[in-house]
Order: structure tokens, then C-alpha cells, then sequence
């Protein structure tokens, strides 16, 4: 396992903030750079600090891009070799449980719940994005349970993004006679897929019922081309890369499909769902949680 180091950024809470803002706006952003913000004490709201993690010690370049966040002059970073560990699985190990929709998902260190008209997924902590907890993967599996119940029929769906597969396995759940396709750009993704198919008995493999995985950069992949198009299209990235691939989303979409998305913040909804617009997308349904908008949209019949 290679080297973790951090660096740390002292920083009054309005500034952090806008850097979080930034980084999410960021199109070319070094998916192996993990940020978090936080305040620094209960009894200090107002003093935060912004978090960085990289799997190298940082360079020139590497601090640049994280101080070149903040909008104005940029904190002085600490930056400190971690005990070699995986701290994305020791942060998440001990999560509880959640539940979104019809769906409870928890990691392996808590025992099945076992409850009446519940489907419920276990996905361990890992170096992936996607265990049920944070804001926007939650109200993507909600939306999707909202969908169900308001009688959406779903031949073909792609989880765009993957990350843990914890989406593509919801719709593969609610929908279970449709073909299902999976792709993210970190290629680390494709063993926690699969490891977490299994954990959960998703079927693998191209007939319907059964999940495809895949390695790519958005939707530009053959695979993804060769099986589409889709009735149901997922995105829970970044703002940056939606309002890219808004035009690729509305190709890869039937005629009356439907695409949600998250990753977005509220503040960045209004700039989304103007390029979807373009895109002959219109909005069906949403959901805010936090700070975080989920959408459900539609492609234009006969479009």
C-alpha cells in the first residue's frame, strides 16, 4: 500500500467553503487528491480547516493546485507523512447504517437487518466513492426508489461513475429483467465492483439481469456505445463533468429516458439544468439534502 500524506490548511470558514466550490468546479481535477472541510472545534464555528489527501508526497505542482482553491491568498499548508493505511476504509468502517427509499445499506461490520420490504446492500469501506453515506448517493437511491413507485419501466440502465456499483446494484434491484452497464474513470473501481457484486450476489455478465463493468473517461467507451441506448442513465460525479457530458447524456438516452444526476451542489443546480436544457433534458423531479442537489430529468419525446 503506498504512502498517505495530508496536507492541512487553517482557514476562516467563508474561505474553505469557496475553495470546496472550486474544487467541485474544477473540470481537470486529480481524482487522487481526496479534500474534506470541517470546523475545527464545536465551540468554534467560524474556524475551519480544508483537509487534502494524496497517495505520494506532495509536489510543487500538487500544492499549487490545492492552495490555488482558495479565492484569495491561500493559508500556509502543514503537510505530514501518515502510518501507512487505508484511512478511506478506517473513516468509513464504523458508519451506521442507512436507509434511502426502500433501500438500507450498510458495511460488513454491522449484522442484517433483516426488515420487511427492504433491500438491503452490503458495501464495505473502500478506496471507492459510493458506500450509501454521503449526502448525494443517498438521494440518488431514494430518487431511484421515487421513480419505481411513480411507475417508471427501465429496460437498460448505465451508472456513470460507479464507484462502489452501490447504484447500478439499486436499479439492477428495482428493475431486475434489464440489462445493466457499469463505467468509472478510476480503474481501482473495477475489483470493487466486482468484490461488492459478489458480497451482494449482483449477477455478472452481458444477458439481461446481469451487470457489465467498465473502465472509461465519462461515456466514451464502445461498450458503452454497443449497449446503449438507455432508458435510465445515473451520473453522481461533479458539476464540471455533468455540465461536459450533458450532451453525451442526451444521445445515450431513448426518446422520454430518464438521467440522474448528483455530485451538485444547489448553488451549481441553476448552470446544470441550463446545459441540460440545451441538451433537450427537462426537469421531472428533485431532491435537496444539505447542501446537495439530486435531479430527475427527462429526454424530450421524439427528440
Amino acid at each position: 500500500m503506498s504512502r498517505t500524506y495530508k496536507m492541512t490548511l487553517l482557514a476562516p470558514r467563508e474561505a474553505v467553503e469557496a475553495a470546496l466550490v472550486a474544487h467541485e468546479d474544477s473540470l481537470d481535477w486529480d481524482y487522487e487528491i481526496v479534500l474534506a472541510g470541517t470546523e475545527i472545534a464545536e465551540d468554534r464555528p467560524d474556524d475551519w480547516k480544508l483537509e487534502a489527501w494524496l497517495p505520494r508526497d506532495p509536489s510543487a505542482a500538487d500544492v499549487a493546485a490545492v492552495t490555488g482553491l482558495f479565492p484569495g491568498p491561500a493559508p500556509e499548508p502543514v503537510i505530514e507523512a501518515l502510518p501507512e493505511e487505508d484511512w478511506v476504509a478506517r473513516s468509513q468502517s464504523d458508519l451506521e447504517p442507512i436507509h434511502a427509499g426502500r433501500f438500507l445499506v450498510r458495511t460488513p461490520e454491522h449484522e442484517a437487518q433483516a426488515q420487511a420490504n427492504t433491500i438491503e446492500f452490503v458495501i464495505p469501506a473502500s478506496q471507492a466513492f459510493g458506500t450509501g453515506h454521503h449526502n448525494t448517493t443517498a438521494g440518488c437511491l431514494t430518487m431511484l426508489d421515487a421513480m419505481k413507485r411513480r411507475g417508471v419501466v427501465v429496460r437498460n440502465h448505465l451508472d456513470v461513475g460507479t464507484g462502489t456499483g452501490l447504484l447500478a446494484f439499486a436499479a439492477m434491484a428495482l428493475w431486475p429483467r434489464a440489462s445493466a452497464t457499469a463505467s468509472d474513470i478510476d480503474a481501482v473501481c473495477a475489483d470493487v465492483v466486482h468484490e461488492n457484486a459478489v458480497l451482494n450476489s449482483v449477477p455478472l455478465g452481458a444477458r439481461p439481469g446481469a451487470l457489465v463493468m467498465t473502465i472509461a473517461p465519462g461515456l466514451d467507451h464502445p461498450l458503452i456505445a454497443a449497449r446503449g441506448p438507455y432508458d435510465l442513465v445515473m451520473a453522481n460525479i461533479l458539476a464540471g463533468p455533468l455540465v461536459e457530458l450533458a450532451p453525451d447524456f442526451g444521445r445515450a438516452l431513448v426518446p422520454g429516458g430518464h438521467l440522474v444526476l448528483a455530485g451538485l451542489l444547489t448553488t451549481q443546480e441553476a448552470a446544470v439544468r441550463a446545459v441540460c436544457r440545451r441538451a433537450g433534458l427537462r426537469l421531472a423531479g428533485r431532491i435537496v439534502s444539505g447542501d446537495w442537489s439530486i435531479l430527475w430529468l427527462r429526454r424530450r419525446q421524439g427528440n
